[in-house]
């Protein structure tokens, strides 16, 4: 299901405002896929688009720092697909953000996040801070400004999009 039909089922259910948040806060769609549906499905100003898909995507942020070992663990231990699926997860993650937290530390954290590519944002930076044992608050902060600098990147990109194509 694309998060173009996710939304429209989505907006259904609850307020557009809410779908937008909905999108913004799932693994990957994240606001890549919430701000241009807020702009050209539910058309909204870009402020309102920017705000509810940014919050979208901080939402799961806290979960995953602070419970993603306690449910890998959980999970691992008791089924051996999930321990797959876990080792899967983070050995991938490590390869992608290994080379970035060499050269810049902490702050790749932000570069990492910012990047508005498939498997670079807020879901995959958090999982990255919890392998390379990053401090809670800071890879909150790290993340929260790399989904703002992504946010305005996907906002600029969208409305640049949705001008060259009127």
């Amino acid at each position: 299901m694309s998060a173009l039909s996710l939304s429209q089922s989505l907006s259904r259910l609850v307020s557009p405002e809410v779908a937008t948040v909905i999108v913004g806060a799932l693994p990957i769609s994240e606001l890549r896929g919430a701000i241009p549906i807020a702009l050209f499905v539910f058309k909204f100003p870009v402020l309102k688009a920017f705000l509810l898909a940014v919050a979208g995507n901080l939402i799961p942020i806290f979960p995953i720092l602070f419970f993603l070992e306690k449910i890998a663990g959980f999970l691992s231990a008791r089924f051996l697909f999930m321990k797959k699926f876990f080792d899967w997860l983070f050995d991938r993650t490590r390869k992608k953000f290994y080379k970035k937290y060499e050269i810049y530390g902490d702050i790749a954290l932000i570069l990492f996040v910012a990047v508005p590519l498939p498997v670079t944002g807020a879901w995959t930076g958090a999982m990255a801070a919890f392998l390379f044992g990053i401090r809670k608050l800071p890879a909150f902060i790290f993340i929260s400004i790399g989904v703002l600098i992504a946010g305005a990147v996907v906002t600029a990109t969208s409305l640049g999009l949705g001008f060259a194509i009127r």
